[in-house]
């Protein structure tokens, strides 16, 4: 009798262990996830700008901004034109590369490549409300010099490039595999971490959408990693008063999609209408 009981008083202590060890670990990865939410929190800009540096040797000229006494530097291309462009970049994108290619399709626009702030020899730190002021003091102080000024934002750019169309007259906007909210692209690459309450930069471009009055041009990528081509075919149904063309190209990523030639026929086509 005194076996069976000790043999049930050894089983229950067993049980009360595997317990306390089952519960240690839930303990554990729950601190480790808020560890793991909090250091996005901290760090999140960290995570979503990656400026470049300033390339040497480029011989295009140079012009600079100023916004709040933050100088931003970039480069002029095609000087002299009626009409210009005003070309908001990718993330990591080192916007100089699109030298040539920008000089050949947009040869009737005078051309304003501009680092963002932190990027390039560009002054300040990138922030969500300093690159929209930024844009809206870039086309501020050019927009007298010409006849009209048409917008091309790549990637993040395209935030950017949707807010300052929906806040200034504009004769076209180009938008190169853009999102309806960097929020929720965020949301999409961390699915177990609330990002949509956590982001300070959202980048909400289905806000701004409906505001815009100019022809837009919106092209993604069919096997983009880093904006999934849903998120610009979501975009396109917020611009409610204006006309939308949206072509996704088949087999091109978002690092890419600028070297098919559809992408550059397209660009072309859709300026000259």
């Amino acid at each position: 009798m005194n076996t069976v009981i000790l043999s049930g008083q050894q089983n229950g202590h067993n049980q009360n262990s595997l317990m306390k060890i089952f519960l240690s670990i839930i303990l554990l990865l729950f601190f480790a996830y808020l560890l793991l939410v909090a250091g996005m929190f901290i760090f999140q800009r960290s995570l979503l700008f990656f400026p470049v540096p300033y390339q040497e040797g480029i011989d295009r000229g140079e012009i600079t901004f100023s916004n709040q006494g933050v100088k931003l530097q970039g480069w002029i291309l095609n000087p002299g034109q009626s009409r210009a462009m005003i070309y908001f970049g990718g993330n990591s994108e080192a916007i100089e590369d699109n030298i040539y290619n920008f000089e050949t399709i947009f040869s009737d626009y005078s051309i304003y490549l501009i680092h963002y702030r932190g990027y390039g020899k560009s002054e300040g730190k990138p922030g969500e409300a300093a690159l929209f002021s930024d844009s809206i003091a870039i086309y501020d102080q050019i927009r007298s010099q010409y006849q009209s000024v048409s917008l091309l934002g790549r990637s993040l750019g395209s935030g950017v490039a949707v807010y300052l169309a929906s806040k200034r007259e504009v004769e076209k906007l180009i938008l190169l595999t853009p999102y309806d909210s960097i929020a929720e692209v965020a949301q999409h690459h961390y699915p177990i971490v609330p990002v949509r309450l956590l982001s300070r930069d959202r980048f909400e471009s289905y806000l701004y959408a409906p505001e815009v009055t100019a022809p837009v041009l919106i092209v993604t990528a069919e096997h983009d990693r880093v904006v999934p081509a849903a998120h610009g075919l979501k975009l396109r149904g917020y611009f409610t008063n204006t006309k939308v063309i949206y072509r996704m190209i088949e087999l091109a990523a978002h690092n890419d999609i600028t070297n098919f030639t559809e992408y550059q026929q397209l660009l072309g086509e859709f300026i000259g209408n």
